[in-house]
């Protein structure tokens, strides 16, 4: 089947949600067995996001080889279950770079290079490689930011020449907006929305399919004053309501004909979705049958995003145990001495310390993996997480009262260091990022999860356990019991005597699907269940 290429725009507002669309409408396509590929487009200048600040733009998702993408390709991936790669995530940077290094080279024998054609024919190009090289029937191509955006311009200008290009039947243009509902009066109103069309209209765009974001219902009367002021059928006008969880949208876009009339535009057969592993997900989510709390030590706490995916899988493994996971974030910072430790911690039925970058509440994490390990609360360490519960075993199990990681202090015992290949470089770009392989030792707790002993998972960091110490760890109680085999680093420390206490160098999270959880955070949360379920009973 040639392919096909879905564009979604925003309107009226940001944040409206267009990742999420853009995922269920992967996961829609794919249940009626297309293949399908999203991708993403910013327009910001940044090469990438991996050099942002967490509160600028969230967490960012690192692909298997090695991208530093938006947080929306994690959406993607949970959804679709679609492995992404670095050509799937696209800034204007990325962009802008390209042409310029065209230019220096002289590949443009002289020409004087401009927005169009040289800007446009560079993201339509990129467009579609994306079909090229992955063979996807269904191209799913997100735009960043919102319509009238004068950074979004040259991206709306490259997706109008598309349609000429392939054709009608081939492109699909979505336009989410919102539709803002007035408590004084009662009303939707359908202004902000005809308006953010219009904006479209005038650089040659006419949406086939318009999504409205909204708190109530759409009436009968208000599909028609949509059809008739944006030129959109009334069958074509599709809401897209506040669900109580992500998850449940794309059945409620199907249940809203979503893919029915994709399917319908694109002259393709609309066979019956296969979604029923996906509504099971989403009943047990709604459905729980415990509660457990999981409490997040982390630097970005104020900002939900920074730590999307871990939240995001913490979720995944409550719905395999059909519980609840109530997730209390504290900032790192507030731990300053163990009886603030004690404190905070003491109602914590299970503690997880995810990645993080720089000093700020670094004490407070070490305090962290302290009391988990000495209080036998179920401790789970990711990337940062781990080095900091490798300080705290030197510091207080072998003694080396000086050790610390040398990204935050020179002059220490430097259990956590740089690897010398890590040395001098610049900071964009070069951390270890992507798949990496590790060996798992036998009898461990990382056995017991994978149930395999070679695995694949995602990096993203610089500093490395120091294999200088590495003897005298292997002589105490915590094991190293994953190995990256290339470069013999460790990839994953155990307590040998605590009911669960597991850290990892990698980030399991971006591995985790909805309906289907990472098996190091199933087992964390099966930990963290039992340790409820001892305190409960001793309570009696």
């Amino acid at each position: 089947m040639k392919a096909r290429f879905i564009f979604i725009t925003g309107g009226v507002v940001s944040s409206l949600g267009k990742g999420i669309t853009a995922a269920s409408i992967g996961l829609l396509l794919k249940s009626r067995g297309f293949s399908v590929i999203n991708q993403k487009f910013d327009p910001y200048l940044n090469i990438d996001p991996g050099t942002m600040n967490p509160y600028q733009h969230g967490e960012v998702f690192v692909t298997e080889d090695g991208g530093e993408t938006d947080l929306d390709l994690g959406h993607y991936e949970r959804f679709t279950d679609v492995a992404l790669h670095k050509f799937n995530s696209h800034t204007a940077g990325k962009v802008y770079l390209s042409i310029l290094d065209h230019e220096r080279a002289g590949d443009y024998c002289g020409a004087t290079v401009q927005v169009i054609p040289h800007v446009t024919d560079e993201i339509k190009n990129r467009i579609m490689q994306t079909a090229e090289r992955t063979g996807s029937e269904i191209v799913i191509t997100e735009i960043g930011g919102t319509v009238g955006d004068i950074e979004s311009l040259p991206f709306i200008e490259a997706i109008r020449q598309i349609r000429n290009t392939v054709g009608r039947e081939h492109c699909l243009f979505i336009h989410l907006g919102l539709l803002p509902y007035l408590k004084e009066c009662g009303e939707l109103k359908t202004k902000p929305m005809q308006h953010s069309v219009k904006e479209l209209l005038s650089v040659g765009i006419q949406p086939d399919i318009i999504m409205c974001r909204s708190e109530k219902k759409l009436s009968a009367s208000i599909r028609e004053k949509l059809s008739l002021f944006c030129n959109v059928s009334k069958d074509a006008i599709i809401e897209n309501l506040t669900a109580k969880s992500i998850y449940e949208v794309p059945l409620m876009l199907e249940e809203g004909n979503l893919g029915k009339k994709i399917c319908e535009l694109f002259n393709i057969p609309n066979s019956e979705p296969d979604l029923q592993s996906w509504k099971a997900m989403v009943d047990s989510y709604y459905h729980p049958e415990k509660e457990v709390t999981v409490t997040l030590i982390g630097k970005y706490t104020e900002l939900p995003d920074a730590y999307l995916s871990v939240s995001e899988a913490l979720t995944a493994a409550g719905v395999y145990h059909h519980t609840r996971v109530k997730q209390v974030w504290i900032d790192a910072a507030k731990i300053t001495d163990e009886a603030k430790a004690d404190e905070l911690l003491k109602d914590s039925q299970a503690i997880i310390v995810p990645g993080g970058f720089g000093e700020r509440g670094i004490e407070g994490m070490i305090l962290t993996a302290g009391y988990a390990r000495t209080h036998n609360i179920p401790y789970f360490g990711i990337c940062l997480g781990m080095q900091i519960a490798v300080i705290d075993f030197a510091r207080h199990v072998l003694g080396l009262a000086r050790a610390h990681s040398s990204e935050f202090i020179k002059n220490c015992d430097p259990v956590i260091d740089l690897m010398p290949d890590q040395k001098d470089v610049q900071l964009g770009g070069t951390l270890r990022l992507g798949s990496f392989r590790c060996m798992i030792a036998e009898h461990t707790k990382a056995e017991q999860a994978y149930k395999m002993h070679e695995i694949t998972e995602r990096h993203r960091h610089r500093y490395e356990f120091n294999n200088l110490y590495r003897s005298q760890f292997e002589q105490s109680d915590m094991q190293l019991s994953g190995i990256n085999p290339e470069r013999n680093l460790v990839e994953i420390i155990e307590l040998k005597n605590h009911p669960w206490f597991v850290a990892v160098q990698f980030h399991p999270e971006f591995a985790s699907r909805p309906n289907k959880p990472h098996p190091l955070f199933r087992d964390f949360i099966g930990a963290a269940l039992t340790n409820a379920a001892k305190a409960e009973q001793a309570h009696k």
